[in-house]
């Protein structure tokens, strides 16, 4: 039974595979397309071909919910295989930059749809007591596609003698990047068919027998009863107030679960994730490590992101024994010492001559790469996939289709952001760029202490009521009838 969830839930989050390579694949294409495509000098528009996928993410992600509500969950994950699929062969045959960019963009659409269902997905399919660890199974697949990208790039590019080099029918190694991404395109579409609807979906739509045999795949037989009840129980309510299905609300327009939603995401993003890897040359430069050489560029990457993956299963492991909220706090907490670490150092920065990267003298060089890596460390092991886990769990099942994606069409958004500013900032001040990222930790630790609810342990048909002050009353309440019991 547990490895039938443990199944289901891996073949779901294969759409993290697939934003993890496609984030990595480029990275390893960028400069290969920027002397093709005449783009050395045209920094920003180098920068929009990376990205530009961010922009469809936010699209894709922004719809899947509502399109996932309509049709079910599996046919938005094979329209979300196609379009990574259709993506990667565009992308590969691409002739100039504006249809390379209409390809990444498609890419992104699916990225962004394979985002949202993913933690929906398994946070209905999977029992109470693991959804936490199955649906950090997400971020864990992220980690691996990243993995996955920088070693398929490190091959072609060896092969070849280069990422701008022919290489099998004398195409560009680059291009061969592109076209490697068709193979976990095509595996996510495959699993996906495989895989049962699911049963909240299926109670919806009146296919009670469908949702009751997912339901006894899953769970224990004396639970499905309870499970298919609560279920139904909870879709009976929603047909009754179908007006609260909209995310409207009195806090700024919206309900304030779906702003926790939306901040959950924007902050896991604000701290500059997606760009701490650009300077770390930098930081191995300062200590010694020659940059300069493609191996050790490689190995590089390969350490950073097999930290990503092994912290990953700290959260996998602890997630459903300590609680969300926990660890989101010691993140934060971690973060935000990590970052202030760098930013610290990179304030002692001597200017590089010309236009070569800064150094930083003594012990600066040591404690900036510290604090990069134990950065990575503390957002691998929770907010990287902590996030993910409750955005699957904090949006009542009225709205939860159309509140994930906004959320995560947030997270797109303010990534995009991060990725576009980073440039111009870091040519201003690293140490004021990485301040800011700082600051945005010190932030985040401040939000989750008054405004994230902790779901451990609770069912997704309880989740209408999450305010932490409520939680703590009832926690209180709950305590004194016991103890008036006894």
């Amino acid at each position: 039974m547990r490895r039938k969830i443990l199944a289901l839930s891996i073949a779901a989050a294969l759409g993290g595979f697939l934003f993890g390579f496609d984030s990595s694949v480029i990275n390893g294409a960028v400069q290969a397309i920027e002397a093709d495509f005449g783009l050395t000098d045209l920094p920003l528009l180098s920068g929009f071909v990376v990205a530009c996928a961010l922009l469809g993410c936010a699209i894709g992600a922004w719809f899947a919910g509502r399109i996932a509500d309509r049709i079910g969950r599996i046919p938005v994950m094979l329209i979300g295989s196609a379009l990574f699929l259709i993506s990667s062969v565009g992308s590969a045959f691409a002739f100039a930059t504006w249809d390379l960019i209409i390809w990444r963009v498609l890419g992104g659409l699916g990225i962004g749809i394979a985002s949202v269902i993913a933690p929906a997905y398994i946070s209905e399919i999977a029992p109470k007591a693991v959804r936490g660890s199955l649906a950090s199974l997400q971020q864990l697949a992220i980690t691996l596609g990243i993995f996955a990208a920088l070693l398929s790039n490190a091959l072609i590019a060896g092969a070849a003698g280069g990422a701008n080099e022919p290489f099998w029918f004398n195409g560009d190694a680059w291009r061969w990047m592109f076209a490697v991404a068709v193979i976990p395109a095509a595996i996510y579409g495959i699993l996906a068919l495989r895989l049962p609807e699911s049963p909240r979906y299926l109670a919806g739509k009146g296919r009670r027998d469908d949702a009751r045999r997912v339901l006894a795949s899953v769970t224990t037989d004396s639970e499905v009863d309870n499970a298919l009840k609560e279920i139904e129980d909870s879709i009976a309510k929603d047909k009754e107030y179908a007006r609260t299905g909209s995310l409207r609300g009195k806090l700024l327009g919206l309900m304030p679960v779906v702003w926790i939603g939306i901040l959950l995401s924007v902050f896991q993003q604000l701290v500059g994730i997606n760009v701490i890897f650009y300077y770390s040359t930098t930081l191995w430069n300062s200590v010694g490590f020659d940059i300069g050489n493609a191996n050790t560029s490689f190995i590089i990457s390969v350490v950073t992101s097999v930290i990503n993956v092994a912290v990953t299963f700290i959260a996998i492991f602890l997630v459903d024994k300590v609680g969300r909220r926990p660890l989101l706090l010691i993140g934060s907490a971690g973060m935000a010492v990590s970052l202030g670490a760098m930013a610290l150092a990179f304030t002692q920065a001597v200017p590089g001559v010309d236009g070569a990267a800064p150094t930083l003298p003594g012990a600066w060089g040591i404690i900036a790469l510290a604090g990069a890596n134990l950065f990575v460390v503390f957002f691998g092991a929770t907010w990287g996939p902590i996030v993910w886990v409750l955005l699957g769990e904090i949006f009542p099942n009225r709205i939860r289709g159309k509140a994930l994606g906004v959320a995560a069409a947030a997270q797109w958004l303010a990534n995009f952001a991060i990725t576009e500013t980073f440039p111009g900032l870091s040519g201003f001040s690293l140490g004021f760029t990485y301040g800011l990222y700082t600051l945005f930790a010190v932030l985040s630790f401040v939000f989750v202490f008054f405004a994230v609810p902790e779901t451990k342990g609770r069912s997704l048909e309880s989740m209408d009521d999450l305010s932490p002050a409520r939680q703590r009353r009832r926690e209180r309440a709950d305590a004194q009838k016991a103890t008036t019991a006894s």
